[in-house]
């Protein structure tokens, strides 16, 4: 807490490194997140900053500042809050905190394959849930692909459910992720993705599970020699902005970024199909062996955290994504 206060107070006192400022007659939005400048999520706000320049006459642009430069993602997400930095990217995971509805996307197996999953992000009822976060001063705008989730093991391969039986993985900070491992089989360890590697190479957990690039990027796979492909979920990076800062652009300035900031969507998820290819092969060229399992015999274990939402408005948007 004492280093992000003093963190606020630094970045607060450089006023132009925050926030929404005007320059010259044009508006600079700031934009900090925790990747790093390789990443096809990077790249592709790149691209949304050079669309924006362009339609909007060069009134407009985008500052970017990644590898965690303002901070970790909770702390950039709390200085949207107040309208100290303008745009950051997170993971839907820890916006469960702010909008429970998220927490499906958390839920093991609610999507059939990667068409049915965006299906739901480009209907009406995704669009919704990007939004739900106004509430908490969080805007979404639009949502980037973060491929599916499986598990990686350092000694053990995972071939079926039982494979997982007393393995301590590591998971994000999510409750549904912890009940996902546990309905598994297995234990679920929450650590901090810095101190992932270390924690695989000193055996204080025996697995994780992401999705490839990350999986290739971090280097997890030099003490994790075993993939296994069972695509438990299909967790979406979202990029918001402060709703402060959202409600002080005019309507025309709001159109131009939502239009530069939809059209990078497609550009982040030709560099991410890309990215993931590549990520597959070099591991395996690395000595990990990637597993194909029965994906249904993992979509049974957790069928109860399903049945659990009954009666609840999560039941409801299962309901509804299921007819999509």
């Amino acid at each position: 807490m004492y280093r992000f206060l003093a963190l606020m107070a630094a970045l607060s006192a450089i006023s132009g490194l925050l926030g929404c400022k005007a320059a010259n007659d044009q508006v600079v939005l700031k934009l900090g997140h925790t990747l790093d400048a390789g990443h096809p999520v990077h790249r592709a706000m790149l691209a949304m900053n050079e669309r924006l320049v362009a339609i909007s006459g060069g009134t407009m642009r985008v500052d970017l500042y990644p590898s965690g430069q303002l901070g970790s993602e909770r702390e950039m997400m709390e200085l949207l809050q107040i309208g100290s930095l303008a745009m950051t990217k997170v993971s839907t995971s820890p916006m469960e905190s702010f909008v429970p509805e998220m927490k499906v996307f958390s839920l093991p197996y609610v999507f059939r394959d990667k068409d049915h999953f965006w299906r739901m992000l480009e209907s009406e009822l995704g669009k919704n849930l990007l939004i739900a976060g106004e509430k908490v001063r969080l805007r979404g705008l639009v949502y980037y692909d973060a491929g599916s989730r499986s598990f990686y093991t350092t000694d053990k391969a995972i071939r079926t459910p039982d494979d997982l039986k007393s393995l301590k993985i590591r998971v994000q900070k999510s409750q549904t992720s912890v009940a996902m491992i546990d309905a598994l089989g297995g234990s679920a360890t929450p650590i901090s993705w810095g101190e992932l590697y270390t924690a695989l190479q000193q055996g204080v957990v025996d697995g994780a599970e992401n999705n490839p690039p990350s999986f290739y990027r971090s280097k997890h796979y030099e003490v994790s020699k075993y993939y296994t492909l069972d695509e438990h979920t299909y967790v979406p990076d979202m990029l918001i902005i402060s709703a402060h800062i959202w409600h002080n652009l005019s309507e025309q300035q709001q159109q131009w970024l939502q239009q530069a900031a939809d059209e990078s969507v497609q550009v982040q998820r030709q560099l991410w199909a890309q990215d993931t290819a590549e990520a597959l092969r070099e591991v395996e060229a690395a000595g990990v062996q990637i597993i194909y399992p029965d994906k249904s015999l993992f979509a049974d274990k957790v069928k109860s955290m399903h049945t659990e939402l009954k009666g609840t408005s999560l039941e409801q948007l299962l309901d509804q994504i299921q007819s999509l």
